[in-house]
């Protein structure tokens, strides 16, 4: 590693952005909102690696892809902080651990079912996540909604998807319009993004005066680099698996599926699992609508982007549709290939669009579109919050669940109140949802 790496301009030490990615990968549970409010409160709150307005700048770009927006924040931070190998270290390490873990209990699945203990682990964690995400809708949105216009921004994408079912993507999209039209009528109002926070700013490693570093700088020739690098790494896999398995085989159709909704699902993984769920039950019977209900339970209960279900259902697709092959081993190849071709155009989309997004920080129009969307994501995260807690705490109609509820409101007052970490946050609630389930 060269001394450019180890020491950049930002202040923080490659060894200490690798121990904390290897980490996150570890504890990000509770799809993305979960995972975004995780990254939040250990960048910005307590480690300060990265202002407050410079996050939000991130996400909103993030927000704009197809594909997981929390991977791709992590892949950006990791970017801004280490170059292109920050980057990678930073989105290998937010999807490995969730890679093996879901592998493990795809496997335990299809031979013996749920079992008692993985499930009870589940169902303590809801709690911890329920408390993580209510935090980070309180502390996003008290940096976010500086003035009046913010906070109905906020309210209208809150009432758009929950009530009236608007998808994501025209919720961001309005907000785009909404923000570059505000912005040039009345730019106070609308370009507050840059303001947001400024106390945080002036000791974060990486703040609002901050410039960006030479690896941001856009580059013709590094453009051309990344695409050719990219696209070779992206489909040679599928190449290679039509090249020994034939191009009717349910495991290089799988590749070419999810590359497609890699490319056009815009929306995160709330945006795409109906009709990732639609395409894969009812088109190609990879799998059945109650196995793919138990694989949206296990990634939204594993560490890990709620997108990982892609791999349990390549996993059930392998298994049930083997071919010549033995079944875990077309199981195995098909859920690896899935998730290869669901997260390597991440790094693409980074990679190529975050210099452009950087080098457009100062810009004013450009400030007053993503202070908008950052308003509207308040709202967005407000409404994963409630959908969440409202299938958690009420499994069935007419009854609520008073352990999980004692549990989230705890573990919430915890990190409000007292800033307690989510490592311990996240292990006594699983630990107790095991000895609640025991003892029940």
């Amino acid at each position: 590693m060269d001394a450019e790496t180890s020491k950049t301009y930002s202040g923080v030490s490659f060894g200490d952005a690798f121990r904390f990615w290897l980490v996150l990968g570890f504890i990000s549970f509770g799809g993305p909102t979960g995972q975004i409010s995780i990254m939040h409160e250990e960048l910005v709150e307590k480690r300060k690696w990265i202002s407050e307005s410079r996050f939000l700048h991130a996400l909103n770009y993030c927000m704009l892809l197809p594909g997981p927006e929390a991977a791709q924040l992590a892949i950006y931070i990791g970017w801004l902080l280490h170059r292109t190998i920050g980057g990678i270290v930073a989105g290998v390490f937010f999807i490995l651990p969730s890679i093996v873990i879901l592998w493990l209990l795809s496997y335990i699945y299809v031979i013996y079912g749920n079992v008692f203990w993985i499930a009870s682990l589940f169902y303590g964690l809801k709690g911890a996540v329920m408390a993580i995400v209510a935090a980070a809708v309180l502390r996003i949105g008290k940096k976010a909604l500086k003035n009046e216009v913010m906070w109905v921004v906020a309210g209208c994408a809150f009432i758009a998807i929950f009530f009236l079912k608007v998808a994501f993507p025209w919720v961001i999209f309005s907000a785009c319009f909404i923000g570059l039209l505000g912005g040039k009528l009345y730019p106070a109002k609308f370009a507050v993004l840059r303001t947001a926070n400024r106390n945080v700013s002036d000791v974060a490693q990486i703040n609002d005066q901050t410039a960006s570093p030479p690896h941001a700088k856009p580059s013709l020739v590094r453009a051309i680099k990344i695409c050719i690098v990219s696209m070779f790494l992206w489909w040679t896999p599928v190449f290679l698996t039509a090249m020994f398995l034939g191009r009717e085989h349910t495991i290089f159709r799988e590749g070419i599926f999810f590359s497609k909704a890699a490319v056009i699902t815009v929306g995160g993984a709330y945006a795409v699992l109906p009709y990732i769920s639609q395409q894969a039950v009812e088109k190609y019977n990879w799998l059945q609508p109650g196995q793919m209900m138990d694989g949206l339970g296990l990634a939204e209960t594993t560490p890990g982007p709620l997108i990982m279900v892609v791999q349990f259902v390549g996993f059930l697709g392998g298994w049930n549709h083997p071919g010549e092959l033995p079944r875990l081993s077309a199981a195995t190849w098909a859920a690896l290939l899935t998730t290869w071709v669901t997260f390597v155009p991440c790094f693409l989309w980074i990679f190529l669009g975050a210099p452009h997004v950087e080098q457009l920080r100062s810009n004013r129009s450009l400030t007053a579109m993503l202070s908008v969307i950052t308003a509207a994501v308040v709202g967005v995260v407000l409404n994963l919050a409630v959908w969440f807690a409202i299938h958690s705490l009420i499994p069935a109609p007419g009854t609520i669940d008073y352990f999980l509820l004692f549990l989230s409101v705890t573990f919430f007052i915890g990190i409000i109140r007292f800033s307690w970490n989510v490592v311990p946050v996240v292990i006594a609630s699983g630990a107790l949802g095991i000895a609640y389930r025991i003892l029940s």
